[in-house]
């Protein structure tokens, strides 16, 4: 094919191009004043991908009072958080550890608590990481600040989602945005599974110095480049009843019948092999509805 030729056939593609684009819906700005939370989603017509912010219409809020049980970890993030949304230096946070203690609430917790300061939520799937870049390009320029959440983060060996969310983190030769932040949970503290065999290519040398493999440092690498790193644990007993007594005061029972259902509580955490703010919230909903219903109908 002739240099003119291979010109053409570019022409070409580019005008084709343009007439799909013209074709495709036209992109409607996000309303960052009205809504605070957002989700990045894709959506194809005809045969193209493209993402777009859709906001939440209804997001899943919490104040910082109603998680219980992890105050140093609730103190970190608010503290870093308040930083961010006043202009001050603040770390990207990774919240890792046991299901169901609250990580993603504290998250939430955050977005209630200084979205009226201008903080907006974007809720990124892990299998979107790759347009993490696109998404910042997006929000760079915006006076609101945002942070990127990704819940129940974690990637198997093969996925490359990982090395989009490195650069985003910290490495890529264009800057962080400076009004964008990015919180992850995940039960993987190093979010990247790590296999024995990782370990038999280490070798110590004459001193006994232990000099790991490169494939688990490429797996620490991901998780260090988060400057604050907040560590959720299995509640005790106690800790998991008084959760239970916080949502059934909220939701109307007296202390009489909330004393009366910690037996109840502990089986239902026994039934589900877990203590956790979770199963307690499950835990009160089940049982201050079955309470308020008797009630209502004559038969408590």
């Amino acid at each position: 094919m002739s240099t003119q030729d291979a010109q053409d056939a570019l022409a070409r593609l580019a005008a084709a191009l343009e007439r799909i684009e013209s074709l495709l819906p036209p992109e409607i700005a996000p309303d960052f004043a009205g809504f605070v939370a957002f989700r990045w989603r894709k959506r194809r017509y005809l045969g193209l991908e493209r993402g777009e912010l859709h906001p939440v219409a209804h997001p899943a809020l919490i104040p910082f009072a109603d998680l219980k049980h992890v105050d140093a970890q609730k103190e970190a993030l608010r503290l870093n958080t308040e930083q961010f949304v006043s202009g001050l230096p603040a770390n990207n946070a990774l919240l890792t550890g046991a299901r169901g203690t609250g990580k993603s609430s504290l998250i939430r917790a955050c977005l209630h608590a200084f979205a009226p300061r201008g903080l907006r939520l974007i809720e990124v799937d892990k299998r979107d990481l790759v347009d993490l870049a696109d998404i910042v390009d997006r929000i760079a320029a915006r006076p609101e600040r945002f942070i990127v959440f990704c819940d129940d983060l974690s990637f198997d060996a093969n996925e490359v989602g990982y090395k989009e969310l490195k650069a985003a983190l910290d490495g890529s030769i264009a800057g962080a945005a400076d009004n964008v932040l990015i919180y992850a949970s995940s039960n993987r503290r190093h979010l990247m599974p790590e296999f024995m065999r990782d370990n038999l290519g280490a070798h110590y040398d004459d001193d006994g110095e232990v000099h790991p493999t490169e494939a688990v440092e490429e797996r620490v690498s991901l998780s260090e480049r988060f400057g604050l790193w907040l560590s959720f644990y299995p509640f005790r007993q106690d800790d998991y009843l008084d959760i239970v007594g916080h949502w059934l005061a909220r939701f109307g029972l007296d202390a009489a019948a909330i004393a009366a259902a910690q037996p109840e509580a502990l089986q239902f955490a026994l039934q589900r092999g877990s203590r956790s703010g979770r199963i307690a919230l499950q835990f009160a909903r089940h049982w201050a509805g079955l309470r308020l219903s008797a009630s209502r109908t004559g038969r408590g």
